[in-house]
């Protein structure tokens, strides 16, 4: 089905300059552009999108990507190389437009479409960081579950960048001692360190929706005072950071700004790592409990009902 697409595949392997390849792609296109063949057309007009990517010709690949997105978005079905495909050459594009949500989002679809072992060590090493360094500076992704689940991480373990996995791990759970731990690490890459002001927001955020969620639903109604001492956001600060988790659609609930209060009535789920699953099941064991005491007082209490 993608014949013709295979044979330009061949000719990648040659040592041709970018603008031999991108005429060359562009021929192929062309040929196989009939209503028979849309899915090796996507495949080739993908090819031609990042051809142009190398050359840095960036709005032309974009209309070429979109031009491949309709016709993707007719289809019943198509192979996975087709979406592999797609998917990398727009995560390449949003890379290079230091988009971080879009890069984060299109890498991992690509990485839904491969097979992981297929990915030389260098690779996966290489696409764990970026995903990770997007996670972590992009304006709009406060869920990292996605990536904290994916199997690609765990290359970053044992490497050079293991502090970058141990930092995610930190935002999702919002450890601020983790983090200020790590501080050293993030101001010796010059991204994060750059984008630092927003990383110290986006903690803060973090703890405080962490401090929701190990409360019980019943138990949500916090003080500007706790929130304060729980997040480490000056008093004065509190208010905003509240309307903050809000607007992005972290938390849902009221506040009472003349007496400082905030009724928290739901938290965005995540992933949870080994400590919070304890303290979640430690809550569910006190749940039990009291519901058993409730029942064993609700017995006592009415024996003399209960027999008549």
């Amino acid at each position: 089905m993608l014949r013709s697409r295979r044979i330009a595949d061949r000719w990648f392997l040659n040592d041709i300059e970018d603008e031999q390849r991108l005429s060359f792609l562009q021929s192929v296109a062309k040929k196989v552009d009939n209503e028979n063949s849309q899915d090796a057309y996507v495949y080739a007009l993908v090819a031609v999108a990042q051809a142009k990517l190398d050359l840095e010709e960036l709005d032309a690949a974009r209309k070429d990507l979109d031009t491949a997105e309709r016709i993707l978005d007719s289809f019943d079905s198509v192979e996975n190389v087709v979406h592999a495909a797609f998917y990398d050459a727009n995560a390449i594009y949003y890379q290079r437009k230091m988009d971080f949500s879009n890069y984060y989002r299109t890498a991992l679809l690509y990485l839904a479409c491969i097979d992981l072992n297929a990915m030389t060590p260098e690779e996966r090493h290489k696409r764990a960081y970026h995903l990770s360094i997007a996670a972590l500076v992009s304006t709009s992704i406060y869920n990292f579950g996605e990536l904290l689940l994916h199997p690609i991480l765990d290359v970053l373990a044992k490497s050079e960048h293991a502090w970058m996995r141990d930092l995610l791990f930190a935002f999702n759970r919002g450890d601020l001692d983790a983090y200020d731990q790590l501080s050293d690490r993030v101001e010796s890459n010059k991204l994060l360190k750059n984008n630092a002001t927003h990383l110290r927001q986006k903690i803060y955020l973090s703890a405080l929706t962490e401090a929701v969620f190990r409360r019980p639903p019943h138990d949500r109604t916090l003080t500007f005072a706790t929130i304060a001492q729980e997040t480490k956001v000056r008093p004065e600060e509190i208010e905003h950071l509240i309307m903050k988790a809000l607007s992005l659609g972290l938390l849902r609930g009221t506040i009472d700004q003349v007496d400082g209060v905030a009724q928290i009535t739901w938290v965005q789920p995540k992933v949870l790592d080994m400590k919070q699953i304890a303290a979640m099941r430690q809550r569910l064991l006190d749940w039990d409990s009291s519901v058993n005491q409730l029942g064993n007082w609700i017995e006592s209490a009415g024996k003399d009902v209960w027999a008549a």
